[in-house]
């Protein structure tokens, strides 16, 4: 019996040892493998290289600039490899001594660890020029590794700022939302670098490399190209933009140039700001001084500015009145400079009045008491309920990011906003483009092309992307009524611009048959005991109205829109009316526009 026992432990052993011995070589050789191959192969993603942004002739207006990135290995902070950090240092601020030392250790010590086993940036950018003369030296140095790594540049500086946007470093939130830019480092922080970032930085490749114990390449197993370098054509033509920017010198506000199609020529806010000066950080003094400058270089104001738009709403708030059962193409009002409504009085701008007015004087001479009067016989409702749907108080659509939309004033808005009721007063001031009315100059545009063509056209900087061309996208918002009348405010907006009292005409030196609407925008009250009026060039600056000067042109053949507005340049047509007419002179001479 023992030595059965004896004989069933010792097979019972040996098939046990046997049972492990299998497992471990055949069943665990998946996972050793896998194991293995982790420990050896290791997966690199390539960053791909930013689009270049063209203007409408293929001239570059954003590109990058060849240069190089520097790293250092990890782990050089640990107490036995302190020397070799120091060495390491002193060798590059040897050979590059723009470096900043501070910056360099910072930078290294916040992403060292133990658990980090890749190259630390140490140097975000060194250019081409700068580095070759002691690329070999470098690179022979175990510890240290130099890689390709283009900068964003702006050839134009600040020329179109805010419509190109700029790219900057990649911030937490920015890698939350694309993991992508964690590799490339940078994204596009505004403007249209922000708008089409997605595209812009195109799609990551991926290097599958032998490594040994050391984390030393042996041998390259795969590659995949990352997929870059995708062109954004834009309608934009930078040289008609640097020539509108030496106008607007010492001034503020906005200007656009578009095709009635909806495609952007040329589309400024100023002041502009330099964009080269983002792309590797601004210093916090350069910084205060753009934030606290009164003139808001920071904001975008062709879609962020938010302005009372003053008279240049009565083109289209004219054509709900003529077009509607209350009013009628017919009506007229006696203007005496003045109107009583209950406790206040709402002036006209003349002085003396503008006596029998009509619709198309009302336009062409801006005539006050033509709206307050015509507000009252139609109403709140289709009043903001026509502005709306001619493009005020919504999106344009345009390719910006986040757009804002303005106010178009109505019952519902403020029942909705501030919870109390609407006052006639308030319809009274919304007949003139002010109270609580709010629009972007680039609303004013799209309005404008409206009032040319009879179509709402969606505004696009965007011509091309890749070899894809954007089609024009227009929206058909007016009625049979409204467009078998719209002559009659085109015609009126005529004789803003070529009559004898248009409000325009003698402010303008264009050589192109030109429509347009001027517009004052109060920023200020103005006390109902005050009888004269204080001229606007006796005013403190940042108490005087905003001007606008919206136009179109050719008259007979509408190509483009001209939109001015100078930020507390008082009346729209002397603000704005040589602007205007240098613009369409030189959109002459560069062959957008025959005679």
């Amino acid at each position: 019996m023992k030595v059965k026992f004896i004989l069933f432990v010792f097979i019972a052993t040996w098939l046990a040892l046997l049972v492990r011995v299998f497992v471990l070589s055949v069943e665990s050789n998946i996972y050793y493998e896998k194991l293995s191959y982790d420990n050896t192969i290791k997966t690199e993603q390539i960053a791909p290289v930013r689009g270049e942004i063209l203007d409408v002739n293929n001239k570059p207006i954003a590109i990058n600039e060849l240069g190089f990135k520097i790293q250092l290995a990890p782990h050089l902070t640990l107490k036995k490899n302190q020397y070799i950090f120091d060495e390491e240092i002193n060798t590059l601020l040897k050979l590059l001594p723009n470096l900043d030392r501070e910056k360099i250790i910072k930078d290294y010590k916040k992403e060292d660890s133990y658990y980090n086993h890749n190259f630390i940036d140490v140097v975000d950018f060194v250019s081409y020029e700068e580095i070759m003369p002691v690329y070999s030296i470098l690179n022979l140095r175990e510890k240290i590794n130099i890689v390709s790594s283009p900068k964003r540049f702006y050839p134009y500086n600040e020329v179109a700022a805010h419509s190109i946007g700029y790219v900057s470093r990649a911030n937490k939130s920015d890698i939350k939302d694309d993991k992508l830019q964690e590799l490339i480092g940078y994204t596009g922080k505004s403007g249209i670098e922000k708008y089409y970032n997605t595209y812009l930085q195109g799609v990551a490749g991926k290097r599958e490399i032998k490594v040994n114990a050391n984390n030393q390449e042996i041998e390259e197993l795969s590659s995949k190209a990352a997929i870059e370098n995708k062109k954004l054509t834009l309608n934009i033509d930078i040289e008609l933009q640097k020539y509108i920017s030496s106008l607007f010198a010492n001034k503020s506000g906005a200007v656009v140039v578009m095709g009635v199609d909806g495609a952007i020529l040329s589309a400024s806010s100023f002041p502009e700001y330099n964009l080269n000066t983002f792309v590797t950080g601004i210093s916090y003094k350069e910084w205060d001084r753009f934030s606290n400058s009164l003139e808001k270089p920071f904001t975008n104001k062709l879609i962020h500015g938010l302005y009372p738009p003053g008279s240049v709403i009565k083109t289209g708030l004219g054509l709900i009145y003529i077009t509607s059962p209350e009013i009628g193409p017919n009506w007229g009002v006696h203007c005496t400079a003045s109107m009583p409504l209950g406790k206040r009085v709402f002036r006209c701008w003349k002085r003396d009045g503008h006596g029998d007015t009509g619709i198309t004087k009302a336009i062409r001479e801006s005539c006050d008491d033509f709206f307050y009067k015509g507000s009252i016989q139609l109403g709140i409702k289709k009043m903001s309920d026509g502005l709306i749907r001619y493009g005020l108080g919504r999106k344009t659509g345009v390719d910006l990011p986040n757009e804002f939309i303005g106010t178009v004033p109505s019952r519902e808005w403020k029942r909705e906003k501030y919870d109390k009721p609407w006052y006639i007063g308030e319809t009274v001031n919304t007949s003139i483009g002010q109270g609580d009315f709010l629009t972007t100059p680039m609303q004013i545009a799209q309005f404008t092309a409206l009032m040319a063509t009879a179509k709402l056209p969606r505004p696009q900087f965007a011509k091309k992307i890749g070899d894809v061309e954007i089609k024009p996208e227009f929206e058909e918002v007016l009625n049979e009524d409204e467009l078998k009348k719209l002559p009659i405010i085109q015609k009126a907006m005529y004789e803003v611009c070529n009559y004898p009292s248009g409000t325009a005409t003698s402010y303008l030196s264009s050589k192109v048959k030109i429509a347009g609407k001027t517009g004052t925008a109060q920023v200020v009250g103005i006390l109902q005991d005050i009888k004269k009026r204080e001229l606007e060039h006796e005013m403190e600056y940042y108490t005087r109205s905003h001007a606008w000067f919206t136009t179109y042109g050719p008259y007979k053949n509408p190509k483009y829109v001209v939109l001015v507005m100078v930020e507390h340049g008082g009346h729209g047509g002397s603000a704005a009316g040589k602007i205007v007419s240098d613009i369409y002179n030189k959109l002459l001479e560069m062959g957008y526009i025959e005679q």
